[in-house]
């Protein structure tokens, strides 16, 4: 066996480096542009960061890459930039809003944000369902709800209204 084949890289590290720059930010727009209703309980970047670093450390696992130093240099890349969007975020809250998802009003006084519902996909009974399971049965008793980041729903109950309590309805 060679080391040199193995541990030293095969590619000019330039080449790997604006690759996987490349590859780490495209993917870091598209998911802004697509929404965050699928993410689940994980932020999208962390997903992302997940998998791109699995598939570079993989390759260079398996032998897809030239070399294990071709990988080792595609993954701390993409964890390179990882940090230096999230520190860039932290530093200049404007420029967060480019690259962070921001909590987005899905209720506001007990009406759907039809608008945004129709921009995530979300039908009426998907909101209802959180609701429920948040121990709200009619969304009148929701203040506020909140598409977080994350993918999920947050909820600020009117005042004076006990989620368990049946909501008020005028008499006909």
């Amino acid at each position: 066996m060679d080391w040199n084949e193995v541990v030293l890289p095969s590619t000019a590290l330039v080449e790997l480096i604006a690759r996987a720059s490349v590859v780490y930010l495209a993917l870091i727009l598209l998911i802004r542009v697509v929404g965050q209703r699928e993410s689940g309980g994980l932020g999208l970047t962390d997903i992302l960061v997940v998998v791109l670093v699995a598939e570079a450390a993989g390759a260079g696992l398996i032998g897809d890459a030239n070399t294990i130093a071709d990988g080792l240099v595609v993954v701390i890349t993409m964890l390179f930039w990882s940090v230096v969007l999230d520190a860039v975020a932290y530093r200049w809250p404007r420029f967060a809003g480019l690259i962070k998802a921001r909590p987005r009003p899905l209720i506001s006084e007990g009406q759907f944000n039809r608008r945004l519902m129709r921009r995530e996909f979300m039908t009426e009974d998907e909101v209802l369902s959180q609701l429920r399971l948040h121990g709200i049965s009619d969304p009148t008793q929701v203040a506020r709800a909140y598409l977080e980041p994350n993918g999920m729903i947050s909820i600020i109950p009117r005042e004076g209204v006990d989620a368990s309590d049946p909501p008020e309805r005028p008499v006909s």
